[in-house]
């Protein structure tokens, strides 16, 4: 296989782990993986927006090329599919043409659907808010209140907007509808509602690869994957704390 073949294979590879929620030094490995299969030596650059790859020809000269990342999200069933794509080919190298259908077919696999997302949403806010001493009525008040910033969430994405805004704004519902729903059923505990209800907008994978590309040694985009998850939270808390600012004014 020629070494143009190679770094496309090794980059697309590159691209669908990195949109797909894989941490840097996971995608640096599979790519060096690829390369080295085909017996060609590479060096390679993952950062949080795109992968940078370089590898030595049969000429002895190199080819550079990259790819950015313009969406992203956490799909853990792709990233297992592509650990396995490359760790076939390390043990048995395949053609352009069959490396390239494969990482189209992974590429092409179903997402979960919305109904799907959205009942998983519900159940882990339900299951949360119970898991911190919650009581079912509250589990119910969280699934519910989350199903509609899912849903919400789900439109706005869809017309483009600031993302600070969007989880603002999610916070800001999740604290003022748990209010609502207090003033309405006191036994209900309104902590315990928001608690189970911001699950949904956590961001549990991010905030954990970039610790561990930390670990790793990938400061750079370590730091930059751990400020954007920061980020989400304080968004996320603004909005909380905001609500709960608007009710300690209206009793006063």
């Amino acid at each position: 296989m020629e070494a143009k073949q190679v770094l496309e294979i090794s980059l697309s590879a590159g691209q669908i782990l990195l949109s797909n929620g894989a941490e840097s030094y996971r995608v640096e490995e599979t790519i060096e993986r690829i390369c080295n299969s085909y017996n060609l030596e590479c060096e390679c650059m993952v950062t949080a927006k795109g992968v940078f790859v370089s590898v030595v020809d049969d000429n002895n000269e190199k080819v550079t090329s990259l790819k950015k990342i313009r969406t992203r999200r956490v799909d853990l069933y792709r990233i297992e599919l592509i650990n396995s794509f490359s760790r076939n080919i390390q043990h048995k190298p395949i053609s352009y043409e069959e490396a390239k259908k494969t990482l189209e077919d992974i590429d092409k696999v179903p997402y979960f659907s919305f109904p799907v997302r959205l009942i998983a949403a519900s159940m882990t806010s339900f299951v949360y808010s119970l898991f911190f001493n919650g009581t079912i009525y509250d589990s119910i008040a969280s699934a519910i209140i989350s199903i509609g910033i899912y849903l919400m969430l789900e439109k706005i994405s869809k017309v483009g907007s600031f993302q600070f805004f969007e989880i603002f704004l999610s916070g800001f519902i999740i604290g003022a509808a748990s209010i609502i729903v207090h003033k309405l059923l006191p036994f209900i505990n309104k902590g315990n509602v928001i608690t189970g209800a911001i699950m949904v907008l956590l961001p549990g994978v991010p905030l954990t690869n970039g610790l561990k590309d930390i670990i790793y040694g990938d400061f750079e985009s370590g730091m930059t994957k751990f400020g954007e998850a920061m980020l989400i939270i304080t968004a996320v808390g603004a909005g909380i704390g905001a609500a709960l600012t608007i009710e300690v004014g209206v009793k006063i």
